[in-house]
């Protein structure tokens, strides 16, 4: 499913013009995208799942078909972890 399909469900469930719940769903998507990369912060939706900031260490890795070592430097991550009861409802 693509967001402007995700858009027409909502407008049409709704009633809600498509211009105006495609200006929420980005403020939405704006809002996790700032709290995650910018502040850091996670975000919770209680019955859907967490959207959390992952780090992961400075690392050496190898490009084997080049034989060369490279330095991959410290940096954090998005990741998404759904809800008990979300993850229940999929089984």
């Amino acid at each position: 499913m693509t967001k402007a399909e995700i858009i027409a469900k909502i407008a049409e469930q709704t009633g809600v013009a498509k211009k105006d719940v495609a200006t929420t769903v980005e403020a939405f998507m704006e809002e996790i995208r700032v709290s995650l990369a910018e502040n850091k912060e996670n975000v919770y939706l209680r019955g859907f799942g967490t959207f959390v900031v992952k780090h992961r260490a400075k690392k050496t890795a190898r490009n084997i078909s080049k034989n060369v070592t490279l330095v991959i430097d410290a940096h954090d991550f998005p990741s998404f972890k759904p809800a008990k009861s979300f993850i229940e409802k999929m089984k």
